[in-house]
């Protein structure tokens, strides 16, 4: 009898003594938030500058594909003809694509489509990337991301 209250009590003691407090809680909860309010900013502009590094990336695949383009028929795509003219035979001769793998044009990072313009003002065409707001002009990563710029 005495060794099952001794079971007993030490059961209780334990019991008593087991998991947080909620002032214990609150402050581990306090410390990750303004771990977060450090690091999150931090985070969020690396996604942000990846995206435009992404954008750069694609064009510079689309100068490749119109240069192959340009190689084989003599000329870039005319503007109404845009960027699907390296995706689609337009039963020229000469023509060998498509030019873009998979045979669709991507969207930027954005998700918005790429304005292509033949003539462009300083070369044979012009990309323009709009950046993350989807209009002409902006800064930051609302700027846009054009071919022929570093």
């Amino acid at each position: 009898m005495r060794r099952s209250l001794k079971i007993r009590t030490a059961r209780r003691r334990r019991n008593s003594q087991a998991g947080f407090t909620l002032v214990e809680i609150l402050v581990v909860i306090t410390i990750i938030g303004l771990i977060m309010a450090l690091v999150g900013p931090r985070v969020l502009n690396y996604l942000s500058e990846s995206k435009a590094k992404a954008a750069k990336i694609q064009i510079e695949s689309f100068s490749s594909a119109l240069d192959l383009y340009y190689l084989d028929l003599g000329r870039y795509p005319a503007s109404n003809e845009g960027l699907t003219a390296l995706t689609r035979s337009n039963n020229a001769p000469g023509w060998n694509g498509p030019y873009l793998r998979g045979g669709v044009v991507p969207n930027d990072p954005w998700g918005h489509g790429y304005i292509y313009r033949s003539p462009g003002e300083r070369a044979p065409y012009e990309i323009i990337s709009l950046g993350s707001d989807g209009q002409e002009g902006g800064s930051g990563t609302a700027a846009d991301i054009a071919s022929g710029t570093r």
